[in-house]
């Protein structure tokens, strides 16, 4: 079985921050793959469908914590502990402020990079699991960091947004076979990155 955890913070007032891509990320994949609605399990908003493979469907559960962002790991490790799911069955969507404004890149295990909701993931289940980064760009000075990631994406940056969110969920079945590398490469020919300023889009400009 495969667990998809988004990282975001619940609510109307935070659906639409560069903090809440993960969830809009794993909306689009429980969309395209028909997932029923979900429903609350784990301190979280979870649903469980299955993702087609040539091999055939792979089951996959996925989870939104209603915690707030930073305590992401609370429902992400409740909910590995009681399906018994090894971290490396683990994938988790979060925004990447290190990467420049729609790139996207998986990686396996490693450090938190100052990620709090990862922090929190790390701690519950260990640092093994796999992650899906998905970048919103740096404001430029680490003191305009928490207003960057908490403010909402503008209506110019869904250029970008809407087709990588696409390309995720369209691309889903090589995550769910397990070949990150190939799904990362899949994803970005299906939503290649342009050069954007991530202080411009901040401004909407």
């Amino acid at each position: 079985m495969l667990l998809i955890a988004g990282l975001g913070n619940p609510g109307p007032t935070y659906a639409k921050n560069r903090h809440n891509i993960g969830f809009m990320a794993v909306d689009a994949i429980a969309r395209r793959w028909g997932f029923p609605a979900a429903r609350s399990r784990f301190h979280a908003a979870v649903s469980e469908g299955a993702i087609d493979t040539p091999d055939g469907p792979v089951r996959t559960l996925i989870l939104k914590p209603q915690g707030y962002y930073n305590e992401s790991g609370r429902a992400v490790g409740e909910a590995l502990k009681y399906l018994k799911i090894d971290p490396a069955d683990l994938v988790v969507f979060y925004d990447e402020i290190d990467l420049a404004p729609g790139r996207f890149r998986m990686k396996a295990g490693g450090g938190a990079a100052g990620n709090n909701g990862v922090r929190s993931i790390t701690a519950a289940v260990g640092p093994y699991f796999r992650r899906a980064r998905l970048g919103t760009g740096h404001p430029g000075d680490k003191d305009l960091v928490h207003g960057h990631v908490l403010s909402d994406f503008h209506k110019a940056e869904m250029k970008w947004i809407e087709p990588l969110l696409s390309a995720c969920a369209d691309a889903a079945p090589l995550l769910a076979a397990g070949e990150d590398e190939k799904y990362q490469t899949e994803v970005m020919r299906l939503a290649p990155a342009e050069k954007l300023d991530p202080r411009k889009l901040a401004r909407g400009e």
